[in-house]
Order: C-alpha cells, then sequence, then structure tokens
C-alpha cells in the first residue's frame, strides 16, 4: 500500500463517487478505477461496489478507512518535517552571560528570527558558536561588531542605601563603599569615571562578571556602575549618573572569514538592511 493508493481509496470513500473523487484527485476515472483495484488486490478483499447512484462502501472499507486517515497524516507529518528541516537555517550563538540580561538576550533572539525567519538558532555558551552574542567591550581584536542593543550604565545601589535624587555626580561619592569588577574589559574606563585611587578599590568586593556584580548589590554589598539591564533586580535601586554617561553595546561579534559563510552572511546582510 503506498501514498497513491491511500488518496485514492480516501477519496472514494468520502466522495462515494469515482467521478467526483477523479476531479478531487486531479486524475482520469479510468487511472483511478485501476489504483482502487490494485489496493484491493493487495488486501485481498472488496472494499467498493458499484451502484446505479454511486459507489457503496463495503465493511472492510469502513474498517480501512479511519487507519488510512492516521497512515496518510503520519506521511504527510514525515515529509512535513524534513522539507521544514531542508528550508532551515542552523545558526549557533555563543552567548556571554556575565554581560547579558535574560531580557536583552529574548529581544535579540527575536530580532534574529524576525529578520531570518528560517533560522534554527542553538544557543552556547560563552564564546563557542558561528556567532557571539557579548558587549562591544569583549569584542576580540580580529572580531568584527554589528551593535543591536545599546542602554546607559546607571549607579546600582542597595535599597537600604540612603543616597537618592538623580544627576549623581560618582567621582564625589564615599569610595569605600563601591564594588567592582576588575577581570572586565570595561573596567578600566569605568575608574575613569570614578576619579579614584585604584589602590582603594582593591579592598572592596569584586566579581568576575557585570552580572554577578549586581547580585553583590542586591546582598547590599555596597554600589556599583551597572548596565541598566543587569541592574534590574530584586534589592537594588538605580539612579542616573551626572555628565558623559558610559554606554553598554550589545552585539554580534564575528571574524571577517565568518562572514561568508551561508547563515552567517544573511544574517547580517538581514540585520543591517533592517536598521
Amino acid at each position: 500500500m503506498d501514498v497513491r493508493q491511500l488518496k485514492a481509496f480516501i477519496a472514494v470513500f468520502e466522495e462515494r463517487s469515482i467521478t467526483r473523487a477523479a476531479a478531487r484527485l486531479f486524475i482520469t476515472q479510468p487511472a483511478l478505477s485501476v489504483t482502487i483495484r490494485q489496493l484491493e488486490d493487495e488486501l485481498a478483499t472488496t472494499l467498493f461496489v458499484r451502484e446505479a447512484r454511486g459507489m457503496a462502501v463495503t465493511e472492510a472499507a469502513r474498517l480501512l478507512y479511519p487507519q488510512a486517515q492516521r497512515l496518510q497524516q503520519q506521511m504527510s507529518a514525515l515529509a512535513g518535517q524534513f522539507r521544514q528541516q531542508h528550508h532551515c537555517l542552523p545558526l549557533s550563538l555563543g552567548v556571554d552571560q556575565g554581560d547579558i540580561a535574560g531580557a536583552q538576550l529574548a529581544a535579540v533572539c527575536r530580532r534574529l528570527v524576525g529578520a531570518v525567519p528560517a533560522l534554527q538558532l542553538l544557543l552556547l555558551d560563552g564564546c563557542s558558536g558561528v556567532l557571539r552574542l557579548a558587549s562591544e567591550a569583549s569584542r576580540c581584536e580580529d572580531e568584527l561588531f554589528l551593535p543591536l542593543l545599546d542602554e546607559p550604565y546607571v549607579l546600582a545601589v542597595p535599597e537600604s542605601d540612603a543616597l537618592s535624587g538623580d544627576g549623581i555626580e560618582v567621582a564625589t561619592l564615599d569610595m569605600g563603599e563601591w564594588l567592582t569588577c576588575p577581570a572586565h574589559p570595561a573596567h578600566q574606563r569605568l575608574l575613569a569615571l570614578l576619579g579614584t585611587d585604584t589602590a582603594l578599590l582593591q579592598s572592596s568586593h569584586q566579581a568576575a562578571t557585570l552580572s554577578q556584580l549586581g547580585w553583590l548589590v542586591a546582598a547590599g554589598l555596597g554600589r556599583a556602575l551597572l548596565p541598566q539591564s543587569l541592574a534590574v533586580l530584586p534589592g537594588i535601586r538605580t539612579l542616573d549618573l551626572q555628565g558623559a554617561v558610559p554606554r553598554h553595546r550589545i552585539g554580534l561579534c564575528y571574524t571577517a572569514a565568518r562572514r561568508d559563510e551561508l547563515v552567517v552572511g544573511q544574517v547580517i546582510q538581514a540585520l543591517q538592511s533592517a536598521g
């Protein structure tokens, strides 16, 4: 029994007419009759009986009909599954979890699939993947950078902190309460904004990533300069900074050689065209 015979049987069973079933399948009546006879010979049973007003179904046909429907649905689903795989564009994306908030990652994923609907994302950790989602500050020297998100740094303080108001001049604050992230590429730039003795900051609580730094603030251990999205945590208040506020840019990092790959080229071109 093949797909052609299943379709022929279902059409005749539902139409109760060789003429209407043939028109539905876009084949000739003789061809449909031959197909039904072949199926009956294969099953060694009679499925239809010709009558003056059409085709009468036998008990064997009534038993076969629901099974034939299930078989046809399964075959269609199987074919669709492989067609979908054939047209999808797999893309492995390394994600720098230390710099990127969950809301930002979700926004980037929506934007990627929106730009290239056939994309099939595989999220990986860190530097793995064909493309890397990271901050511009952590971009490697041999990598190109396509910015996707941009946000300011803010002053993140524990909810219990008495500091209030906006337009804070960070250089005037008590340095003994600062939390730092010395391993982060943007650390030196932030130290310049603080304008203080770096030796004093060595005695403060420290973290390896900006995400971890936010949790230290939420624990009530001090203040920190954080990208706005990473300061959205229970136990944290944020205050706007005064003057030239540093920016936290998130985007896709990739080498020039990767740009020539099909999926990377399509993603980059679609994102650049969309602005």
